[in-house]
């Protein structure tokens, strides 16, 4: 939704190949959806990420590394705010880690 959506629609209209790295499955399948139909672009896909989860981060960087040849835009939009404190299962605090830890983590992974 908002900016990423925004983003990645531009992107696929430019005929890129195009991952939605996504929280929820369902949210993403129907954004993937909605982008493949505005576009026509096949190479729009879904990929689980939860940046507020430096396993998930880790688990989805390696995917990138194994089956894209190679990656040239990376746009790292992720963040929450408003949230409960909260100390997620690798003992960081929710927000800092959604919002800061994971993308810089994520970066660092793919820079090669």
């Amino acid at each position: 939704a908002g900016i990423g959506k925004c983003v990645a629609l531009d992107l696929a209209r430019r005929n890129a190949r195009t991952i939605l790295a996504c929280r929820d499955r369902e949210r993403g399948q129907a954004a993937v959806e909605e982008i493949r139909a505005a576009t026509g672009n096949p190479a729009v896909l879904l990929r689980l990420l939860d940046t507020g989860s430096l396993a998930s981060v880790r688990a989805f960087a390696r995917a990138v590394l194994r089956e894209e040849r190679r990656l040239d835009v990376l746009v790292n939009n992720a963040g929450v705010t408003g949230l409960p404190f909260a100390i997620t299962p690798e003992g960081l605090e929710q927000t800092f880690a959604t919002n800061y830890l994971g993308p810089f983590l994520l970066t660092n992974l793919l820079l090669g």
